[in-house]
């Protein structure tokens, strides 16, 4: 069985992510790590006074990435106050140019009960930021409206649970600059509504003229996703594709087969699917010399004589 998850990041924006303990050392300089802040369980620190403790000791104005990880004590807050913070000094930070939100594992929280909010307001207030990434369900307050930014190359949403107004925020926006995408659809269960309709005017090509990879993962629909993919413009345009992390079985992947050809790819992912190794073996085939990373089939649930039951990588 495959196993992908969610794991605190190491790296970030090309960056060692590094949290600044007082007991590590000395600082490392400003512009060379991605600085992570974060609530340690053990102590009793409110988010705020470890932000303004970050504003005295870094030099900001030479910070190039941002990780928040856990942002509560105790009980789990909303996220709003933090965006807020990020907002209010965002002037304090102008080579920053990657920011990553809610950087949590399941034993810190799971993504589900991640209490987020409308992220918009910090892509306004960074207009030179050129990557972006967010976790979190829409059923917790995840969202975003539609917005132009120029300067923004790696887009990406981490959920077990993604909007389908989000998904259209995303296709609806003007990203001119754009070349990563990532979008997790996640479950039903946890505000996952998203369509594929939701996600057309992206694949219908033009929308974003640089973009060079499209995830469309985790999704309970991905046999629908692999169809709409394998006849979609934008395919033509990229370097790589993953359609990874959900229910992906043979019907998608032949549907996918009697696309367009996707040997132009460098890579095209599709680990935790629910292939038969003879597809699989189609799949690969098909598409050299592109590299598919597919690994184990995962394992149907259920009576065998009824539906199977098939799971994403990431839902709760």
């Amino acid at each position: 069985m495959t196993h992908i998850g969610i794991e605190h990041l190491k790296d970030f924006h090309g960056l060692p992510v590094h949290h600044p303990d007082a007991s590590s050392g000395p600082l490392p300089a400003a512009d060379s790590v991605a600085w992570r802040l974060e609530c340690d369980y053990d102590e009793d620190v409110d988010f705020a006074v470890l932000w303004e403790q970050f504003l005295e000791t870094v030099d900001t104005t030479r910070v190039r990435a941002l990780v928040i990880g856990p942002w509560w004590n105790g009980e789990y807050t909303p996220f709003a106050p933090v965006l807020e913070l990020i907002v209010a000094h965002a002037d304090r930070f102008p080579a920053l140019r990657g920011l990553f939100l809610a950087d949590v594992e399941g034993e810190e929280c799971e993504i589900s009960w991640l209490r987020m909010c409308d992220v918009t307001p910090v892509l306004e207030a960074l207009p030179l930021l050129e990557e972006f990434g967010v976790r979190g369900c829409g059923q917790e307050g995840l969202a975003l409206r539609p917005l132009r930014h120029r300067a923004l190359k790696s887009l990406r949403f981490e959920s077990g649970g993604l909007p389908g107004e989000l998904v259209r925020a995303v296709a609806a926006s003007e990203l001119p600059a754009l070349e990563r995408l990532d979008l997790w659809f996640g479950s039903s269960w946890y505000g996952g509504d998203a369509t594929v309709e939701d996600v057309r005017p992206v694949l219908a090509g033009g929308r974003f003229p640089r973009l060079r990879h499209l995830g469309l993962q985790n999704s309970e629909i991905q046999d629908e996703i692999a169809a709409a993919v394998g006849s979609a413009p934008v395919v033509a345009q990229l370097d790589s594709l993953a359609l990874s992390m959900g229910t992906l079985s043979d019907a998608g992947a032949e549907a996918l087969l009697n696309g367009q050809p996707l040997n132009h790819l460098s890579l095209l992912d599709l680990r935790h699917h629910y292939l038969t190794e003879p597809m699989a073996e189609r799949v690969r085939a098909a598409c050299a010399p592109a590299v598919v990373e597919a690994g184990e089939a995962e394992e149907d649930y259920g009576d065998p004589d009824d539906e199977p039951e098939r799971y994403v990588a990431v839902s709760e």
